[in-house]
């Protein structure tokens, strides 16, 4: 009776830290929206969301209230059942991403042995959204945008993982945490990964479909992309989804290359989180700094120049691991 009890109050405090960790996740990918306008306002000039509360504070509340009231329309011309699916996958492969991230060695959701191939899996499976919201449409607009996203995806992935390969090779496990520890025992892998870093955060920005890489919703040839004709909150999902989408990117860079929580004197905490602060801000300053390129030069740039610079990393570093 009593092994029953002390297993039904793991099992709570297992599911309340779940909770926990996921709902900070979605507070914190929605006040993002507010603070990349603050930051585009400061950089361009201009005053940004100001109105709603202190310094504007309020705005994301103001816009969480108007996109819950907003009709939720479907079109009658969409295939409504993958119409309907498709910001679901969206929102729940990224919360599955998360859930692998060790935040410190006492705050995450699962240690798994294969983290890394889980989160290549929850990657390609956000593909099938994005193909399944710009077809189900019945948009020409919403499919050449789909059409564009699974291009640059499955493009940008290709290095992505290949960048990811010089790591494993060096530590010898797909596990986050092994990564994090290998780190703690000799040095942040930047050090002699600096090219696969350089890569991954180049896919990084392709996959979040951020400047210069927004080709599949860019405003000025595709209106919104496969975004088109949804409203209300599924499109909340695709939008809080994305900022969702750079916190989980820049969690991975901070953990394969920067050491994870590592640090002295601070509290683990504030090393993850101030590591992964930056490199969100990283990703407000380039949408602010650079134009978007056409989108032939972003395939030709994925396939001819960083794919084989990948390879050859790779290649460098299984022969310093084999012969070291």
């Amino acid at each position: 009776m009593i092994l029953f009890s002390c297993l039904n109050s793991i099992k709570i405090i297992y599911l309340l830290k779940i909770i926990l960790i996921l709902l900070l996740l979605i507070i914190s990918g929605a006040f993002l929206s507010f603070t990349e306008r603050r930051i585009l306002a400061l950089l361009q000039n201009r005053y940004g969301p100001n109105r709603v509360g202190l310094y504007g504070c309020l705005q994301i509340l103001a816009d969480m209230i108007k996109i819950i009231f907003k009709e939720d329309w479907t079109p009658n011309f969409s295939n409504k059942i993958l119409f309907n699916i498709a910001p679901i996958i969206a929102f729940n492969t990224l919360l599955s991403v998360f859930a692998i991230l060790p935040i410190t060695p006492q705050l995450m959701i699962s240690n798994l042995n294969i983290g890394i191939l889980f989160f290549f899996m929850m990657a390609s499976l956000s593909i099938y959204s994005i193909l399944f919201a710009g077809w189900s449409s019945g948009n020409k607009y919403a499919l050449l945008g789909s059409i564009r996203g699974v291009a640059q995806i499955i493009s940008y992935e290709i290095f992505l993982g290949l960048s990811v390969m010089g790591i494993i090779c060096q530590t010898g496990s797909f596990n986050l945490f092994d990564i994090v520890y290998y780190q703690y025992k000799n040095y942040w892998n930047i050090i002699p990964q600096f090219f696969g870093f350089i890569a991954f955060f180049i896919a990084s920005i392709a996959l979040c479909h951020r400047y210069p890489f927004d080709q599949p919703e860019a405003e000025q040839e595709l209106i919104d992309g496969y975004h088109i004709e949804y409203s209300g909150m599924k499109f909340g999902l695709f939008f809080v989804g994305e900022y969702i989408n750079i916190i989980v990117l820049s969690s991975l860079i901070v953990i394969l290359f920067f050491g994870g929580w590592l640090g002295p004197f601070l509290p683990p905490i504030i090393w993850y989180l101030g590591k992964t602060i930056i490199f969100i801000m990283l990703f407000f300053l380039i949408r602010a700094s650079l134009p978007r390129p056409r989108y032939d030069n972003v395939m030709y740039f994925s396939w001819f120049i960083c794919l084989p610079l990948t390879l050859i990393n790779l290649i460098i570093t299984a022969f310093f691991v084999v012969f070291k």
